[in-house]
């Protein structure tokens, strides 16, 4: 178990009045563009290579961090430890699984931040997935929603929305790919597009507007994390009326017994086929279904769906990154206005406030009956508090909400929340039945 919490040196707005300037001005013969910027490092990169790219265009007097962002198309080959050759062909199109990642920013392990040529002082990061995961966390819903394969809300995932950041599998695709393979774990490839906005890296979350035409340019260097990446189940019933509704016609003009098959399904589907439904690291293991088939119990053709659920070990063997391109926005300025900013700066250092996350293992560990521990953790200008608890040395992303009780934070003698939290309580479920009512 481990206490994760943010910290920053200052308040944002404190720091941005004291060195505020006027706001920059679009020399009015520019538009705003987008500059695709490609690597310094070599494509396609292997396995634990480096990738190096630079952060701005010469064409940009003025880059604004806040809406750039990387993409990344990698290739992974991923082992599973059962065939899924137990589905009856009526339903192999329609039972997909999700491979990918909960957030775009999850992929990077470590990064570290160059100023012409030069490592910025503290912006080497070891822990980058830990870092956009909490990061994440406290980011609303709404800045999560619609973003084009950035953030995979589980609740998105069923829904095939744009914004899921991986790719879907279906039951037939994963038959196909691994054809005559007899020996476990069966090896199949995946490809999928991740996006990066610089501002979910926590380096970059109050960057704005950079003129990179007075104070040159900004690189980053970093390292992908393969064990960020998480699987699922997708909803049977939704991936299937989605197979149905796009393949309408076609199944309209095929044999009746399909059009049969699927509709027993919608009609038979049964809350005890309980799946594991909620996101699991690759290299974990979850309960999958592995079967399903429409089973005759009389003569006259009545029949019943069978459901097989199995535990499924899905990981990842390697992985290789095939393209990435830095998204840059920006725009020319005015003279008078790269004058006005480079004279407001000859007296002072720009300044850009980031946060940071700072990690505190608890100093016992959890039996089978539990766990009871305190810690004493040194804070400073703390903006957010998470506590998390992996049941697997490989959770990276995905963590459980344990049952807890007298859980308190207590910070210059005073208490937070006033009273123990206590996950078992009346009150704590009461509260949370106001919250989601409003």
């Amino acid at each position: 178990m481990k206490a994760t919490h943010l910290q920053q040196a200052g308040t944002i707005e404190e720091t941005l009045l004291g060195n505020a300037v006027v706001p920059f001005t679009n020399d009015g013969e520019h538009h705003y563009s987008i500059k695709e910027i490609k690597p310094e490092s070599q494509m396609p990169a292997l396995f634990d290579k480096e990738i190096i790219i630079s952060l701005s265009d010469t064409d940009h007097d003025i880059t604004q961090i806040q809406n750039s962002f990387l993409s990344v198309v990698l290739t992974a080959n991923i082992q599973l430890d059962d065939k899924f050759d137990k589905i009856d062909e009526s339903y192999k199109d329609g039972l997909v699984l999700f491979v990918g990642l909960k957030s775009g920013s999850n992929l990077i392990r470590e990064y570290t931040i160059y100023h012409r040529g030069k490592t910025i002082d503290g912006s080497l990061q070891n822990d980058a997935t830990t870092e956009s995961f909490i990061y994440n966390t406290i980011k609303p819903k709404s800045e999560k929603n619609n973003r084009k394969h950035i953030h995979s809300l589980y609740e998105n995932i069923h829904n095939f929305d744009t914004s899921a950041c991986g790719t879907y599998i279906s039951m037939r695709e994963i038959e196909e790919l691994i054809g005559n393979q007899t020996a476990v774990p069966y090896t199949i490839p995946i490809r999928f597009r991740v996006s990066i906005p610089l501002d979910d890296l926590l380096i970059f979350s109050a960057f704005t507007d950079y003129p990179n035409g007075l104070f040159g340019d900004l690189k980053i260097k970093f390292k992908i994390n393969p064990h960020a990446f998480v699987f699922c189940q997708v909803n049977p019933i939704i991936s299937m009326a989605k197979y149905y509704t796009m393949n309408k016609d076609e199944l309209l003009g095929s044999s009746q017994q399909k059009l049969m098959d699927i509709d027993l399904m919608f009609r038979n589907w049964s809350l005890t086929f309980q799946y594991t439904k909620q996101f699991t690291q690759l290299g974990c293991t979850a309960d999958l279904i592995t079967g399903l088939h429409a089973e005759p119990l009389t003569e006259s053709g009545l029949k019943n769906l069978i459901c097989d659920i199995k535990p499924v070990t899905i990981s990842i063997k390697n992985y290789v990154i095939t393209e990435v391109t830095a998204n840059m926005a920006g725009y020319k300025a005015t003279d008078a206005c790269l004058n006005r900013v480079r004279q407001f700066y000859s007296q002072r250092p720009f300044v850009v406030p980031a946060q940071r996350v700072e990690v505190w293992p608890f100093p016992t560990s959890a039996t089978l009956t539990g766990i009871r521990t305190s810690q004493n953790i040194p804070l400073s200008h703390v903006t957010d508090f998470c506590l998390l608890f992996p049941k697997d040395a490989r959770a990276t992303t995905c963590f459980e909400n344990p049952c807890y009780q007298n859980m308190q934070i207590t910070t210059c003698g005073r208490n937070f929340p006033d009273m123990p939290m206590n996950t078992l309580d009346q009150q704590f479920i009461f509260i949370h039945c106001i919250i989601f009512c409003h």
